[in-house]
Parts: C-alpha cells; sequence; structure tokens
C-alpha cells in the first residue's frame, strides 16, 4: 500500500511539472506572438513610409508613350521632348484642366503602375518631393468630382485593407467617419461629444470590436 501510494505520488508529481512546464512554455509563446506582432508593425510601418509622399491616381487614361513621341515632333517650340513623352505631362495637363494646382517641380516621378488588362485604365503614382506638396494635392481633390478621376495616398495592401473595412462600418453606421491622413487610417466613433472619439487604426483586428 506504502509503494502504491508512493507511486501516485510521483506519478502526481510528473504531473504537477508539466503543467507548470506548460504554463512556462505558453507564456514563453505568449512572448514570441507579441515581439512578432512588433516586428511586423514595424516591417508595415517602414513599407508605408517609403509611400509618404506619394500620391495615387486612377481613372484617368494616359496616352502610350509612343504616341506623345509623335505628337512631341509635331509641336516645334512647346515643352521639351522628355517632358512631352512623360506620363507626368498628361497628368499635370489634366489636372490643371480641372483647376487643380501642381508644379512639375515638385514632382519626383510619375509612372503608371501594372495593371491586370491591357483595357483598364492604370493607376498612376505621382511622388512629391516633400509630404507638403502631396498634401496640397490631395486637398483639392474636390475639384475632380464628376470626372470619374480620383486621387488618393498611396496606402500599402494593409492599409487599404483597413481602410476599405472602416470604409463599410461606415456605411453600415457602425462608426460616424473614417479617413486618411499621411497614410494612416482614422475613425472616429459614434456616440455624444465624449464618446465619439477619433482612433488611428493599425490592424484589421482593431475594427472586428465595431
Amino acid at each position: 500500500m506504502t509503494e502504491e501510494i508512493s507511486a501516485v505520488k510521483l506519478q502526481m508529481k510528473a504531473i504537477l511539472d508539466l503543467v507548470e512546464e506548460v504554463k512556462a512554455l505558453r507564456i514563453q509563446n505568449a512572448e514570441k506572438d507579441r515581439r512578432l506582432a512588433y516586428l511586423e508593425n514595424r516591417v508595415a510601418d517602414l513599407e508605408q513610409y517609403t509611400r509618404i509622399n506619394d500620391v495615387i491616381i486612377t481613372g484617368l487614361r494616359i496616352k502610350p508613350r509612343s504616341y506623345a513621341q509623335a505628337v512631341a515632333a509635331d509641336n516645334v517650340g512647346g515643352p521639351g521632348e522628355k517632358d512631352v513623352n512623360s506620363t507626368e505631362l498628361q497628368v499635370v495637363t489634366f489636372l490643371r484642366s480641372k483647376g487643380v494646382e501642381v508644379d512639375y517641380n515638385n514632382i519626383e516621378a510619375c509612372h503608371p503602375l501594372p495593371r491586370k488588362n491591357d483595357s483598364d485604365k492604370p493607376a498612376i503614382i505621382v511622388r512629391f518631393a516633400n509630404r507638403k506638396h502631396k498634401t496640397a494635392l490631395l486637398k483639392q481633390g474636390k475639384k475632380l468630382k464628376g470626372s470619374d478621376v480620383f486621387m488618393n495616398e498611396h496606402l500599402t495592401k494593409r492599409n487599404a485593407d483597413i481602410a476599405r473595412k472602416a470604409r463599410y462600418l461606415k456605411k453600415q453606421g457602425k462608426i460616424q467617419n473614417t479617413w486618411t491622413t499621411n497614410c494612416k487610417v482614422f475613425i472616429k466613433l459614434n456616440g455624444t461629444p465624449e464618446q465619439a472619439k477619433v482612433l488611428v487604426i493599425r490592424n484589421m483586428e482593431e475594427l472586428d470590436k465595431y
């Protein structure tokens, strides 16, 4: 009988030791998950930061480069060949035709992004020398109303998905408003002035509660 009791005690001790080991491993895994989430957020922030000076223009059909070169040959005394041949000229010309103020000298790069189908209008990326000029352009977005051309911040896929879900929540009346500023997604909650807080949303999980 004594031997059986001793064996049971040993088994209980082994079980308790295993339980403690499982607890320790869970704590370690939770810490690793937190560390992984932190690193993923850092990578996402850095990826977004590289796009901080970009504007994405959609809905604008641009002429092929070969066509622009032909026009350049027939327009002596106009803009230089380099300008006429660029997507940049076509974009700036269109924006100015709608009363949107934009300066060539503030643009570092302008080119269409790859598209799935040749018949699709390409999204066009416009990269400015600094954030101030990008913000100034986006503030004039209302001037394009009715043109089916839109200007937006150049969001990463992650932030674009967050923004899309936030817009859906606004449409459903779950939140009061949503917008993006400096490539960050903001939402304004429903409720009284005290409850209607403005929050920065960093991941999809933060929207699940709404």
